[in-house]
């Protein structure tokens, strides 16, 4: 892939680039120099960076059954009577 330096110094990003990375409009971008080469960094300094590692779960709680309270049964999930019925195999 390739990008052009415009007048103004500035380049686009291919769309493949932008898609692969989430990059959107007021994304920020670290810069770079290493040699002769420039490296573009997505600036990952957000919110749920800077949150990440900082709550526990519930002792015997995991990540899915979060997400299962918070999205609702998944596909592929066996169908419980109650919640506090053990998954049939």
């Amino acid at each position: 892939m390739e990008a052009t330096v415009a007048e103004r110094g500035q380049i686009t990003l291919p769309k493949a680039v932008r898609d692969a990375l989430g990059l959107t409009k007021g994304t920020t971008l670290k810069v770079e120099l290493d040699g002769a080469r420039i490296i573009l960094r997505k600036n990952v300094d957000d919110a749920i960076s800077r949150a990440r590692g900082r709550f526990k779960l519930p002792e015997g709680m995991h990540t899915d059954d979060v997400m299962r309270e918070l999205r609702g049964r998944a596909p592929g999930d066996a169908i419980r009577d109650t919640p506090d019925e053990p998954t049939q195999a």
